[in-house]
């Protein structure tokens, strides 16, 4: 069994998309519907690569994006609505052309890990629409996030059916 980093020990990362459980995002069994976790996990991303020089306007302002090219999402409690949740990115390595990440849900209002998406994402050249090496600016932002995560004092598990090539 997989034992994933508890609330506590992911509190201290920093918190993107951080917002009630609206009631729209339910579904028939009553908590946030499947395609919403996969959609907030990535705004989480998105949100974090901002800091590392991935503008959420890049493919228009530099003709770069990210593309997702793979996720696994394990599910681990409820997210009902009106609970508080954020995402918290944990960066587990970069070849160059791609990313790898763990993003964490949490259940703020029951300080827990409701939900970790795991992503394998990529650079693309948007002229080509194609993979693209990182610009080196980016690369070695994301190489100085991926060796910060790397010394956090808790293991990252993965599923070990994403990685990078």
């Amino acid at each position: 069994m997989t034992t994933h980093p508890t609330y506590d020990q992911l509190f201290d990362l920093p918190a993107y998309v951080e917002q009630p459980v609206p009631m729209p995002f339910e579904d028939i069994n009553g908590h946030l519907n499947v395609r919403h976790y996969i959609g907030i996990a990535s705004e989480g991303l998105d949100e974090s690569l901002v800091e590392l020089g991935i503008p959420q306007m890049w493919p228009l302002t530099h003709g770069h994006a990210c593309f997702t090219a793979e996720h696994h999402v394990t599910y681990l409690h409820e997210l009902r609505t009106g609970d508080t949740m954020s995402a918290r990115v944990r960066l587990l390595g970069r070849s160059e052309r791609a990313g790898h990440a763990l993003v964490y849900l949490l259940d703020e209002t029951h300080q827990r890990v409701a939900c970790v998406v795991e992503e394998v994402f990529l650079h693309i050249d948007m002229e080509t629409r194609r993979t693209a090496p990182w610009p080196d600016d980016v690369a070695d932002a994301l190489d100085a996030r991926v060796a910060e995560h790397a010394a956090l004092a808790f293991d990252a598990h993965t599923s070990g059916s994403l990685g990078l090539r």
